[in-house]
């Protein structure tokens, strides 16, 4: 099981590997994630978060739907809304997104790059690790004041219904 620092960690290999950012969403409960880490860049942030873009944006869809990865290139024939082409406009060119459910929780979890698409080798060790933190952070309680400093200064942004700061 994954401590704070190891998550961290892990989030740190992430940003290595999908340097044009992530969103990860663990434990989603109705619509809600436990934990929602996110390094997309901020303007793509604002633009998805105002305009309300989760419940339409192809790539949740998918991954509410079914459990393993797809490539967001299969899921243009299902972005009637345009999104995918607004992601790309803030450098969201490649990407591709995994969704795990172990019974109890699903977590869903998308990445992207700017230069080509991800290897299936990079796929798995990605989805490797979302598995690895989705298990290690069922029933965790929230993160320490230290651990949501530390992810700020690496500009992850983080959310988890819990204490605030």
């Amino acid at each position: 099981m994954l401590g704070e620092q190891q998550i961290g960690e892990k989030l740190a290999d992430l940003q290595d590997l999908a340097p044009a950012g992530f969103a990860i969403a663990l434990h989603i409960q109705f619509t809600t994630p436990t934990y929602l880490f996110q390094t997309y860049p901020k303007a793509w942030i604002e633009v998805y978060s105002s305009r309300g873009l989760v419940l339409r944006d192809p790539t949740v869809i998918w991954g509410f739907d079914n459990l393993g990865v797809i490539d967001w290139r299969e899921l243009a024939k299902d972005d009637s809304e345009g999104i995918m082409a607004l992601a790309r406009e803030h450098g969201l060119v490649e990407g591709f997104t995994c969704a795990i459910e172990d019974g109890e929780s699903r977590s869903i979890a998308s990445f992207s790059r700017t230069d080509q698409s991800f290897s299936d080798e990079e796929k798995s060790a990605i989805c490797d690790i979302v598995n690895e933190m989705h298990v290690s952070t069922t029933g965790l309680s929230p993160l320490s004041a230290e651990t949501r400093n530390r992810l700020r200064r690496m500009s992850i942004q983080y959310s988890h219904p819990g204490p605030a700061n």
